[in-house]
């Protein structure tokens, strides 16, 4: 299996050297792409310096002319990939690389065609954010209870799937939405989703999380959306 590691950047100027070189560090990826999503903190020369050096062996960098939303960044990203399955991967460091071949085991093995990061299986996490918590298990269980499924991280970042997942799925996402409609999408299609536990590093506000209530908001609607129209 070929892997596509996707990272959509905006302004994330103090990890996105890092989070690159932890991929990279893995061993797995057959390619890194990135799309820079309009950054104007430094991120987008952070990229170019990157792309110059060499540093990041298999490093493609798109740069949106300005900032249109995670979920155009993925969008993006997918028009680019040539992988057999991919990873997507946020740019600052709440979530480690190191879980790769986790992530990936079901895949290997025939068991799923997509496969979840939980952030509430038992693995190790810094113990903040009590509301954000609240949030991703109400959202959880809209999902659940629309679905008739049992997840328990639908909103995690680590989502991991076959190329051909998406290949014929019709994405509109700008924003954070992203993350319910690829998860409404892939049941409604039937595709075989696994959970694994993985650690996760939360940061604060005052660190640069960038999620806020009203995408919680457009989460739900999102899901109720795509229940009922495709």
């Amino acid at each position: 299996m070929k892997i596509s590691v996707i990272v959509p950047v905006y302004n994330e100027k103090n990890t996105v050297a890092e989070i690159l070189r932890r991929v990279a560090a893995t061993n797995i990826p057959h390619e890194i792409v990135v799309v820079d999503d309009g950054s104007t903190d430094g991120s987008r020369e952070i990229l170019q310096d990157l792309e110059a050096k060499r540093e990041i062996p298999n490093l493609k960098v798109i740069y949106h002319p300005h900032n249109m939303g995670k979920g155009a960044a993925v969008r993006t990203a997918l028009q680019h990939v040539t992988g057999d399955v991919i990873i997507i991967q946020d740019a600052d460091l709440e979530y480690d690389p190191e879980h790769y071949p986790i992530l990936l085991e079901p895949i290997r093995k025939g068991m799923a065609d997509v496969v979840y990061g939980s952030r509430f299986l038992g693995a190790p996490r810094r113990p903040i954010l009590f509301w954000n918590m609240v949030a991703n298990k109400i959202l959880t269980l809209i999902t659940n209870i629309l679905f008739n499924t049992i997840l328990s991280d639908m909103e995690t970042g680590y989502k991991v799937f076959r190329k051909e997942v998406v290949q014929d799925m019709p994405l509109h996402a700008r924003g954070f939405e992203f993350e319910p409609e690829f998860t409404a999408k892939v049941l409604k299609r039937g595709y075989r989703i696994f959970e694994v536990p993985i650690a996760f590093n939360p940061r604060t506000y005052e660190e640069g999380k960038k999620i806020r209530a009203r995408d919680g908001i457009i989460a739900i609607w999102t899901l109720l959306k795509y229940r009922f129209v495709d």
